[in-house]
């Protein structure tokens, strides 16, 4: 209908009525969903997900109510819509349950963007080749920085011993109370590989470490059908190749997830801790912790601080030098530019 309005011809767009936003009032009523079933994140794919529902793998996309909420491997979700799992089926992921643990970082240490790894696992395993490539401290500080910070507790998993001794490497973190497990390639596949399964069992396992260094050799051995494609270092750079892309979730064999399950990450290149607090850090060692109630305000328990309760601790014999040394070398990895 044409406005009546003598400055408008019947040639102008201005002279009809544009199109009204409907009145009708929102309802604010929301779905229940009481027909969601439960299951969990194992990997994500440009924008879609696979879940694992009752035993099956299934695909998934996320429902929009959940507006830019993230959804990232690990997370326990619950799901509405075709759940069989069969070819072309699509399930809809409506709610994301509340996280237990969430492994994170930022690209570097002083950007201030959180990136979410994994969600709900409990157990870090730093991945480190005692040789080819040689091992690199920066990166096991960091990452055990990065586990104490989100509750979750370490594992060093020392790989290639038949290339070199472990015990050089184990003396630098003896006095933080790490556990470790050692492999090493031998004629049948990898020795140590059942003290590993030992560590591993009943719990939600990420393992982190660089390229070439064996995660995706231990995932293969640890889980027969993974399929993961093992990467090799190269001889110039004594680095390895990119060989997983994104985190994958595997169950461990023995009942679907019951028996405990596996996080393969890509191999890490950057791991900022621009997120991690000093008198966060320090409360994943309870007894040093105690040691610092009378630090002064501000003091981040470093090795420059003046009066420092660490320091005093120590002058009168209550504290191991060692192990406050070893804590301060974590903390110092906060901003190494090496690793």
């Amino acid at each position: 209908m044409a406005r009546n309005n003598a400055r408008y011809g019947r040639e102008d767009v201005e002279a009809y009525d544009r199109p009204r936003r409907s009145t009708r009032p929102r309802t604010k009523d929301r779905p229940t969903y009481d027909d969601a079933v439960d299951g969990v994140v194992v990997t994500v794919d440009r924008g879609r997900f696979t879940v694992v529902v009752a035993g099956r793998q299934i695909w998934a996309v996320k429902a929009r109510p959940l507006g830019r909420k993230g959804v990232v491997t690990g997370d326990r979700v619950r799901v509405v819509g075709d759940t069989s799992g069969d070819d072309g089926a699509l399930a809809r992921i409506v709610e994301v349950r509340e996280r237990s643990t969430v492994l994170r970082r930022t690209a570097d240490d002083d950007d201030p963007v959180e990136r979410v790894i994994v969600a709900g696992a409990d157990q870090l395993v730093v991945v480190t080749a005692l040789a080819d490539p040689e091992p690199r401290h920066g990166l096991i500080d960091r990452a055990l920085v990065a586990a104490y910070d989100a509750g979750m507790a370490p594992l060093l998993c020392l790989t290639k011993a038949d290339l070199a001794d472990p015990e050089t490497l184990l003396s630098t973190y003896r006095a933080l109370g790490v556990p470790w497990v050692v492999t090493r390639r031998g004629a049948d596949g990898i020795d140590g590989l059942g003290e590993l399964r030992e560590r591993l069992a009943g719990r939600t396992s990420v393992l982190l470490g660089h390229s070439g260094v064996g995660k995706s050799t231990l995932v293969n051995a640890l889980v027969p059908d993974a399929g993961r494609e093992v990467g090799h270092v190269n001889v110039v750079t004594g680095r390895g190749r990119h060989t997983s892309t994104s985190a994958l979730m595997l169950a461990l064999p023995g009942g679907g997830g019951e028996a405990g399950w596996v996080i393969d990450t890509p191999g890490i290149r950057s791991f900022g801790l621009a997120h991690v607090e000093p008198d966060h850090l320090i409360e994943a060692f309870p007894d040093l912790d105690e040691m610092t109630e009378d630090c002064p305000r501000g003091c981040t328990h470093g090795g420059d601080e003046p009066e420092c309760g660490l320091d005093e601790a120590v002058a009168r014999g209550e504290a191991d030098p060692e192990r406050v040394e070893s804590f301060r070398r974590l903390l110092a990895a906060r901003s190494a530019t090496d690793y």
